[in-house]
This record gives structure tokens, sequence and C-alpha cells, in this order.
């Protein structure tokens, strides 16, 4: 009897073990209910002004504007680089799922926003002698992602919005070329500006467009900032503020301006452990989602995903990361919800980007 007892002891906890596994490898997927989901966070917070975070350097008194009147096209979302992104989550969902609830409104929301005359002063503001440097280059990144999506989406609006966009598009594109020859060391941080999360959306950008120009100038300044860099110290991450993983950022922008098997040796060193099909990364845990900056790491979890997934979904040694991708995402993506403005202005983007990297 007592033997029996074991063995079925043991069977149940086996199952159980198995069933759990099976749960850990199930891909999260950006299915239409996901995205109906999502797609109110931004929708919700893009035209909401306050609180508002302006990031602005006054040159005198006159400078003390509304945020609606200092960014008419990007003035929600608590700070400008969340409404960029806010944006550009509408826009990805659309194309994904056209159908998708308040498919109306998004539209006109997005079209209302985007408009000539709101950019016209969003350029203006960009050209001011005190805040020329607004933004560099978190807020820039994004928003030539925007440009990015507008540009592959195979709608009229998204013609009408493109071309709306444009001079801020540019002005961004010259402010990149201008500042990365002058940028001797890049930044390393997990935060808004990091060098190579900056470059690999602006890369992203140039070669979907053929900015020829940009391209050259991004894949020189991330060979001369990493093609040296060796052993990571990934274990030291996150850091308690963190978004973004400063290893995987660089081996994001890497993994774009090497040659396959240039990157494939350059990884090996740069990451050795990675190549491990046992190799564990924990997600990053969050203690109180309530805290603006604490609630960053639900970011460094979705960040670090579409990372992992990149490399995963490149070279076929390196598959098992989707595992581990799949355990940040499953760890934050049940907690963005829409009652928690601290997180829910910007991490509806950052989930979206995730889903959007599983393959």
């Amino acid at each position: 009897m007592k033997k029996f007892i074991v063995l079925f002891l043991t069977i149940f906890i086996f199952l159980n073990s198995f069933s759990q596994q099976t749960a850990d490898f199930e891909t999260p997927k950006l299915t239409i209910k996901e995205a109906n989901r999502l797609s109110k966070l931004p929708l919700t917070c893009m035209n909401t002004e306050y609180p508002n975070k302006l990031g602005q350097t006054l040159g005198s008194s006159e400078d003390l504007k509304a945020p609606n009147v200092l960014h008419p096209a990007f003035y929600g979302c608590f700070d400008w680089h969340s409404s960029v992104h806010g944006h550009w989550s509408l826009v990805s969902l659309l194309k994904q799922y056209p159908d998708i609830e308040n498919s109306v409104q998004i539209r006109e929301k997005l079209s209302n926003n985007i408009s000539k005359e709101n950019i016209a002063d969003e350029v203006e503001y960009f050209r001011g002698k005190h805040n020329k440097i607004y933004e560099r280059t978190y807020g820039w990144a994004w928003l030539l992602k925007l440009a990015e999506e507008l540009y592959s989406w195979n709608d009229p609006l998204a013609r009408e919005l493109e071309s709306n966009l444009q001079p801020l598009t540019y002005l961004i594109v010259e402010r990149y070329i201008e500042f990365l020859p002058k940028l001797n060391y890049p930044i390393r941080v997990g935060e808004h500006p990091n060098t190579a999360f900056g470059l690999t959306f602006a890369w992203d950008y140039a070669h979907t467009v053929k900015n020829e120009k940009l391209k050259i100038a991004i894949e020189q300044r991330a060979k001369d900032f990493y093609l040296n860099d060796v052993s990571c110290p990934i274990s030291w991450e996150p850091g308690g503020y963190d978004f973004l993983s400063p290893c995987l950022e660089e081996a994001a922008i890497m993994l774009r301006v090497l040659p396959h098997e240039n990157y494939k040796k350059w990884l090996s060193l740069f990451l050795p452990e990675l190549i491990d099909k046992d190799y564990q990364l924990t997600p990053g845990i969050v203690s109180d989602r309530t805290d603006g900056k604490l609630v960053h790491l639900d970011g460094v979890n979705f960040s670090r995903a579409w990372c992992l997934n990149e490399i995963a979904n490149k070279y076929v040694e390196y598959t098992h990361l989707k595992y581990i991708a799949n355990k940040h995402i499953k760890y934050s993506l049940p907690s963005i919800v829409d009652d928690n403005y601290e997180g829910g202005h910007w991490l509806g983007s950052f989930a979206i980007y995730a889903l959007n990297s599983v393959k």
C-alpha cells in the first residue's frame, strides 16, 4: 500500500510539473481579443493631458504653455514619447486587425492628431533654441518607428498621415545624422538615453524606407561603439528602474548591422551564455505597479522578450531563447490594465511590440 501511495504521488508530481512546463512553453499571441484590450490603453491616454511630464527647458516665461499648445499632436499619455508610441500602437493594431473594436474612433483620433498643422507646431518646438536636443534619442527613435509603421501600412489613411508627419520625420533624421558623429561614447543605461535602443529603431526606419545615408551613419557608429565588446554582465541586470536591457539592446543593434557569420561569432563572445539550451533568465519582478519607476521592470520584460525573439527567429541554434521570451511576456502581460495609469500610459506599446516579435 505504501509503495502504491509513493508511486501515485510520484506520478501526480510529474504530471503537474509537465502541465506547468507545457503552459510555460505556450506561445503568447496578439489575438484580436488581446488587440482589443491593448488598444484601449493608448486610445484613452492619447488625449489625456494631465498628469503631464513636459521635460521642457524654459527660455522665458513665454514658454510656459499648456501641453496641448506646446505639443498639439503628441501631448497625452503623460509625456511626449509615450504619446508617440501610443500612436504607433494604434497604427500597428489597425494594420493587423482592420476591424478592431473602435476602429472608426481610432482612425478619427489619428487623423485629428497627426494633422499638417499639428506637426508644423511640433517641428517649430523642436527647432526652438532651448529644445534642440528634446527627446534625444528615445523619443526620436519612437517617432521614426511610427513613421516606419505608416510607410509600410497599405491604407489611404497611412498615406495621409505619413505625408503629414514627414516634416518632423525628416527633422529627426537630420538630427540623428548631425548628432551621431559627435557622440564619442555610447550610453549604456537601461532607461531612455540607451544608445543601442535609439540606433536600433532608427536603423529599422532607415532600412525600411531605404535611407542609405542614415543607415550608413548608424552602422558605422554601432560598430565603433560595440564591435569589440565582450562578456556583457547580463547577470547584473536588471537595474531597479530599467525598462531596457543594456546587454540585449546592444545585441539587437549588432544583429542588424553585422553579417550572419560575423554576428554569431560576435554574440558568442559578447553573451556566450545564450547558446546554452539550459540558460535561464528570470523576469524582472515588479513590487509595486502604482510606482511609475518600479513598474519600469514590466517594460524590461517586454523589451528583453523582443530582443531574444529577434535572435531566436534568425538563428535556429538560439531557438530556445523563445522559451525565455515567452516567460517574460507572460509574467507582465496580465498586469497591463487600464486602471493603472503609471504603467498603462506606455506599457501597452511595449507589450504590442513584444507580441509582434513572436513567430
